[in-house]
């Protein structure tokens, strides 16, 4: 759950492919949310990425051999992106663009982006809402926030 979203903050809403930072320029009861920076990240599947096989390693002794599992290229594009977003975060918060922010994403984004989260990042979140919005037009993410109750 968040607190409230008040004038000046910021509401980033992401997955791993893409992030919203939406601003508030509206108050606590009546959010009006503006896009400030939209980030994309073309994320082919994994298998246009990494076409190669899995490997099989042949140890020295013994007959029996082990398969090595393949990278999943498209799970480490989207640890990236969500890496890169934290450290924007970080420089936005450290250079005082923003005081606060709320986190709004799917709950395997939310688990990802933690881990890089700064502690400038920490102090200054608001709270965590686990759904995924981000393929919805900025009008929707509001309504969606406000009727669930998430921006009051």
């Amino acid at each position: 759950m968040m607190d409230k979203i008040r004038k000046g903050d910021w509401l980033v809403v992401c997955d791993g492919r893409k992030a919203l930072i939406l601003e508030n320029l509206g108050d606590e009861m009546f959010p009006n949310l503006h896009t400030v920076e939209v980030h994309e990240q073309p994320n082919p599947s994994t298998a246009v990425q990494g076409s190669d096989a899995p490997c099989r390693l042949h140890p020295a002794t013994g007959g029996s051999r082990s398969s090595v599992e393949q990278t999943d290229w498209h799970d480490e594009a989207e640890r990236a992106f969500l890496r890169e977003l934290a450290g924007r975060l970080d420089a936005a918060v450290s250079s005082g663009e923003t005081k606060a922010l709320t986190m709004v994403a799917s709950p395997r984004a939310l688990g990802m982006i933690r881990a890089d989260y700064s502690d400038v990042v920490r102090k200054a979140l608001q709270g965590e809402v686990g759904k995924d919005l981000v393929k919805l037009p900025v009008y929707e993410i509001e309504k969606q926030l406000l009727l669930s109750g998430a921006a009051k």
